[in-house]
Formats: C-alpha cells, structure tokens, sequence
C-alpha cells in the first residue's frame, strides 16, 4: 500500500527476524498456522475496506496468493529490505516503498 499511495496500511512495525519480515501482532494471532496456510475468516467485513484499499489487496492477493509460506519466505530472503536490515530490527518504512516502487508497482 505504501508503495502506491505513500502511507503504510497499518502502523505496527516490521522486524526482520530470521524467516522474513514480522509483524509481531500478527505473528502471534496466527503462529498455530505455522508454514501452512491460515484459513479464510468467513465474518471479515470487507465493508471496512475503502475501494482503493480493496482492490491493492486484491492485487497483492493476485500477485502473492499462489506462492507457499516457504516460498514467501525465500523471496523475502531476495528482497533489499529484509537483506539490509539487522535481524530483529526493523525494517523501515522507506526501505519498503522504495523497494516496492521499484519493483512491483507499474504506472
């Protein structure tokens, strides 16, 4: 989202631990899932999403969706902002749309 729109989804921090980047609230909340996947929460009220927000999401999905934790996980291993941030640190903000940007995001 920051990529496109110049502001972060959410405001928690991204830490890169040791398998990729974490958010730890998110983290905890499904850690049981361990490498599988997490399954669709059928009472998620999309009705909270504005359009723009929704239709990034979707594309995210459609770009991301088909590939396997592991598989995530090794791209992360590939990408500058995971690659230059000390592990447990955090990963900045600019790191992330400046690498997006260049990328992934099309105009």
């Amino acid at each position: 989202m920051v990529a496109i729109t110049g502001e972060p989804l959410f405001e928690d921090k991204i830490e890169a631990w040791e398998h990729g980047p974490v958010v730890l609230s998110i983290y905890h909340k499904y850690k049981r899932y361990g490498s599988s996947g997490i399954p669709y929460d059928e009472t998620f009220d999309d009705s909270l999403l504005d359009s723009l927000m929704a239709s990034i999401l979707e594309q995210v999905y459609q770009e991301f969706g088909q590939y396997s934790a592991w598989k995530l996980r090794n791209m992360t291993h590939e990408e500058t902002p995971w690659k230059e941030t000390p592990k447990n640190g955090e990963i900045s903000i600019q790191s992330i749309l400046k690498y997006f940007k260049k990328n992934y995001v099309v105009y």
